[in-house]
């Protein structure tokens, strides 16, 4: 369908940010499963907080066991799963019923919410939030991915307020 109205063309621009966002979740996996071992020691430095500053106040929140850096770290990836697919099948569902009517293209949107809120608990809550405020990431040097989340929560963040929005007739 090639638009010829601008309801039309909002509803395609939802379809196409989602493909976006599902292509970027599928790059992330790519990389998980691909390069676990330097992703896992990311996030073994920034459990251990062993590159941030020497606080004693603050060492007790260290986790230092690998097994524990594995568990968490396949946590996240199966996180990143799980928003991946989500997102993958809203961008089908909203393909799918790209010309119905407005309250079953409005309905077809649940899998990209239910996506987007994961990726923004995987990118918000877990990096950022825990990541900088409770491990310290932030101060590491080397492994600081502070910046590239805050990146990822400002694409998503608009883009489940635009997707959720009910604008198009």
């Amino acid at each position: 369908m090639i638009p010829t109205t601008t309801d039309q063309l909002i509803r395609c621009s939802k379809i196409i940010l989602m493909a976006f966002i599902s292509l970027f979740g599928l790059l992330v996996m790519y990389s998980n499963f691909t390069d676990y071992a330097s992703n896992y020691e990311y996030v073994g430095h920034i459990l251990s907080m062993d590159t941030t500053r020497d606080n004693q106040n603050l060492s007790y929140r260290a986790i230092t066991s690998p097994m524990l850096h594995h568990r968490i770290y396949w946590f996240i990836i199966t996180l990143e799963v799980i928003y991946t697919a989500f997102c993958l099948l809203g961008t089908y569902h909203l393909f799918r019923n790209i010309n119905a009517s407005c309250e079953v293209f409005h309905e077809a949107k649940k899998f990209s919410i239910v996506g987007l809120l994961i990726a923004i608990f995987v990118y918000y809550i877990c990096l950022q939030v825990i990541g900088v405020e409770w491990f310290n990431m932030d101060e590491s040097q080397t492994w600081n991915a502070k910046d590239w989340a805050r990146h990822i929560v400002d694409f998503i963040l608009p883009l489940l307020i635009y997707v959720a929005i009910r604008i198009e007739r």
